[in-house]
C-alpha cells in the first residue's frame, strides 16, 4: 500500500516561503507523476501542482502559477513544493499524491497526514 508523508509545513507572515517534502517510500517513484493538492476546513480538497514522471514538464493552477515550484528527485523518492511570496490564501493543509488525467486528479485512494501552512497577513 502506498504510503505518502508530507512535511514542511508551519506559520509564515504573507511575503514568506515555505519548501514542503513529499516521502514516498516503497514506490517505484520513476513510473508516477506526481502533484500537490490543498484544503481548507469544510472545502474539497483541490490541485495545486504536478510534474511528470522524468521531471521534465509540470503545471499548476493558476492562482500559486510564478510563486510555487514543483521537483522531483526519484533517486530519493521525493516530492518538493517551494512556495514563495505567500499570502494569507494559500492557507490549507498541503497533501502530495500521484496523479493522473487533465486537469490532474489523484491516483492514489490513501492519502497521507498532509502539512499544515498558515499565512498570516
Amino acid at each position: 500500500q502506498v504510503q505518502l508523508v508530507e512535511s514542511g509545513g508551519g506559520s509564515v507572515q504573507a511575503g514568506g516561503s515555505l519548501r514542503l517534502s513529499c516521502a514516498v517510500p516503497g514506490l517505484t517513484f520513476g513510473h508516477f507523476a506526481m502533484g500537490w493538492f490543498r484544503q481548507t476546513p469544510g472545502k474539497e480538497r483541490v490541485f495545486v501542482a504536478s510534474i511528470t514522471r522524468s521531471g521534465g514538464d509540470t503545471a499548476y493552477v493558476d492562482s500559486v502559477r510564478g510563486r510555487f515550484t514543483i521537483s522531483r528527485d526519484n533517486a530519493k523518492n521525493t516530492v518538493i513544493l517551494e512556495m514563495n511570496s505567500l499570502k494569507p490564501a494559500d492557507t490549507a493543509v498541503y497533501y502530495c499524491n500521484g496523479v493522473v488525467g487533465s486537469p490532474p486528479i489523484a491516483l492514489f485512494s490513501r492519502w497521507g497526514q498532509g502539512t499544515q501552512v498558515t499565512v498570516s497577513s
